[in-house]
């Protein structure tokens, strides 16, 4: 969490979220029996064999999400969408899992008052006094006691959007997110989605250009250069191998002279 200056100069507490880009890795529809569209985001290294075949031709998700959709017709496999789908001011619906707060008594659970702390009270003060009536000898069910608080699946609706990052790809939404830091958070909220697959289809050549030119470069360069290098190696013994051979040569002629 951090905190953004509005244009009347008031601050706001607000949560920053990674959104997207997301890709629509499956739809279903008749052969299934309802409308939904499956979402991946994320990335990961090692798939196991039925993922990596369910994800052919795409990358290697690590979160997977189904969404109920009446119309499909606007979605397929392979397209992408991004924060650019939202705009500021918008009202969202955040899903997440809560921060697991283990086992709790019914004072922090339940947000009981607890007992007086006068005479007469002793460990009295956090317990739950009564549970009910001795007619039916039995606990009913639902009754509020302690137990494992948090871990469940909450959503928070009605948050404000403060601000759209669309170059990280970053939300900033005001007031507290449910779901522990670095956890996997559902956002949802009303309109349609932009995809923005002619984007990424334009961008990846450029890339692989840019990858391939210094490669060529450097082997250019040293297939020059070891040749050279040899050559004149090879010159130099040569040109030092030929005095010896004729200084040795030259030394029997004189002996026979004399």
């Amino acid at each position: 969490m951090t905190q953004k200056f509005l244009e009347d100069g008031t601050v706001a507490p607000v949560t920053v979220v990674k959104a997207g880009p997301c890709t629509v890795t499956q739809v279903k529809g008749d052969k299934e029996g309802y409308t939904a569209v499956q979402v991946g985001f994320g990335k990961k290294r090692i798939l196991s064999k039925p993922l990596a075949g369910h994800l052919k031709g795409l990358e290697n998700f690590r979160y997977l999400k189904e969404f109920r959709v009446e119309d499909t017709a606007n979605f397929a496999k392979g397209k992408v969408f991004d924060v650019s789908s939202f705009a500021t001011g918008e009202d969202l619906a955040v899903t997440a899992v809560s921060k697991g707060k283990g086992f709790q008594g019914v004072v922090k659970r339940h947000n009981f008052k607890g007992s007086p702390a006068s005479h007469g009270h002793k460990d009295q003060l956090r317990m739950p006094g009564s549970i009910g009536a001795t007619e039916p000898a039995r606990v009913f069910k639902g009754t509020r006691m302690g137990g494992r608080m948090g871990n469940d699946t909450t959503t928070v609706k009605n948050l404000e959007l403060i601000e759209v990052d669309t170059d990280k790809n970053l939300l900033y939404i005001k007031g507290a997110v449910p779901g522990a830091r670095n956890a996997f958070v559902v956002i949802q909220a009303d309109g349609e989605l932009n995809f923005i697959e002619k984007k990424k289809e334009e961008k990846k050549p450029e890339a692989k250009k840019s990858a391939e030119s210094p490669e060529q470069s450097r082997g250019e360069i040293k297939k020059e250069d070891k040749p050279e290098e040899v050559k004149t190696e090879a010159k130099e013994e040569k040109v030092a191998a030929k005095p010896a051979e004729e200084k040795k040569e030259d030394k029997p002629k004189e002996e026979v002279k004399k």
